[in-house]
């Protein structure tokens, strides 16, 4: 490594992982540069987030410090049925988040120069003690370390791991976000300080507060994160679901804005029909709802020499661990700590990588087990058995 200049870092993707990855290891001393795709802010994607202590302590290594909460706080944990009566409550206080407050927060702790819109990766190559990137615009990056944190769609996982694919888990989740304004007055009287659930046939739903979209969490600018995951076998009812407004076949989610009115539509009848008044009437309340379709990842490397995968570009984990954005958050910790603590790029990044795929792996088996469970989804005896003994008093 060249002792007259830091050692710089190409950071794939602009997310919350690729922003994770990016303050942490500029806290450490290096330089890094973010490459993302979109030519646009990411300033409106995502839903609501449960704050983990993984995200804390990436903000505190990041040296982040923020004058207001980083979310809203909620006490009871209560289940709904039908009928819109309380059929269970315990006492469980926690924190709800959304993506755009930490985007917001961690976007604000890097300079704007540091972050290169419009950038699509096509390719790499490595030489000794670095690697080169290269992007369709032509621009050409040199870096002693690439990270891939491209997401679900990673290109970088492409190139290293073409057959690692995400697998389709059965089912879908709608996602909203309700401004509090617009939500009835019945609703707010049934969930307000609640983390609030409603489980139905091959299907559960759940809501919270979570800031604003200007990242207020004053009470009457906040805004109602709910997620509601339905069984949907792969076909024409599943195609229709992932066609956007453009009548375009998305491969894994719709984005707020563009699902199509026929979906939407659908979706508002069915929690009419289906959901308790309450959480009918958050659905209802939703401008621009959205859909996810849940999958599955695992790699068997995260660590290429001088290229590595961090978040949901190695790990896909299922929804219901809470932890998938805390899992991007702790892989940058990680990966800063093994490179400030060694004087090697290549000796820290082996062990790195060992620890980082097996807490990867952990994580992805909880939650397919915790998801088919909830789903109701037995694909074979064994996955029957592996639900069974699998203790979930975490979720939901």
């Amino acid at each position: 490594m060249n002792e007259a200049r830091p050692p710089r870092a190409l950071i794939v993707g602009g997310s919350l992982g690729g922003l994770f990855a990016a303050t942490t290891l500029r806290a450490i001393g290096w330089d890094v540069q973010v490459f993302e795709r979109s030519i646009s802010a990411l300033d409106s994607r995502g839903g609501g987030i449960v704050l983990q202590p993984d995200v804390l302590a990436a903000f505190r290594f990041a040296g982040i410090e923020r004058a207001k909460a980083l979310g809203v706080r909620s006490g009871d944990r209560i289940y709904l049925d039908a009928s819109d009566n309380v059929i269970d409550r315990a006492f469980m206080p926690q924190t709800q988040t959304s993506w755009n407050m930490l985007h917001g927060s961690l976007s604000r702790a890097l300079p704007p120069a540091l972050v290169h819109r419009g950038e699509t990766l096509v390719g790499f190559d490595q030489q000794e003690n670095g690697v080169h990137a290269h992007f369709a615009s032509g621009r050409i990056e040199r870096g002693d370390l690439l990270v891939g944190a491209d997401g679900p769609r990673s290109t970088v996982r492409e190139l290293l791991l073409p057959d690692a694919l995400p697998r389709y888990a059965g089912y879908v989740a709608w996602r909203g976000l309700a401004p509090e304004h617009l939500v009835s007055d019945r609703a707010k009287a049934k969930l307000e300080g609640t983390f609030s659930f409603q489980q139905g046939k091959d299907f559960l739903l759940l809501a919270y507060l979570v800031p604003g979209e200007d990242e207020s969490t004053v009470p009457g600018h906040r805004r109602w994160n709910w997620v509601w995951y339905r069984r949907s076998d792969e076909g024409a009812d599943f195609d229709e679901a992932m066609t956007d407004a453009h009548g375009r076949r998305r491969q894994f989610s719709i984005p707020p804005g563009a699902l199509a009115a026929r979906s939407a539509q659908a979706l508002r009848e069915a929690a009419s029909r289906l959901l308790a008044p309450s959480f009918a009437d958050l659905v209802d309340a939703t401008q621009e709802p959205f859909v996810q379709a849940i999958l599955d990842l695992d790699v068997s490397r995260m660590v290429f020499d001088r290229v590595v995968l961090v978040g949901d570009a190695a790990f896909i984990a299922r929804p219901h661990t809470a932890g998938s954005t805390a899992k991007a958050a702790a892989n940058a910790v990680a990966l800063a700590e093994a490179l400030a603590s060694s004087p090697g790029i290549d000796a820290s990044l082996g062990e790195w990588g060992r620890q980082q795929v097996q807490a990867g792996r952990d994580m992805t088996a909880r939650g397919r087990a915790m998801g088919d469970r909830i789903m109701g989804i037995l694909h074979t005896a064994r996955r029957h058995q592996a639900n069974a003994a699998t203790k979930t008093d975490d979720w939901p």
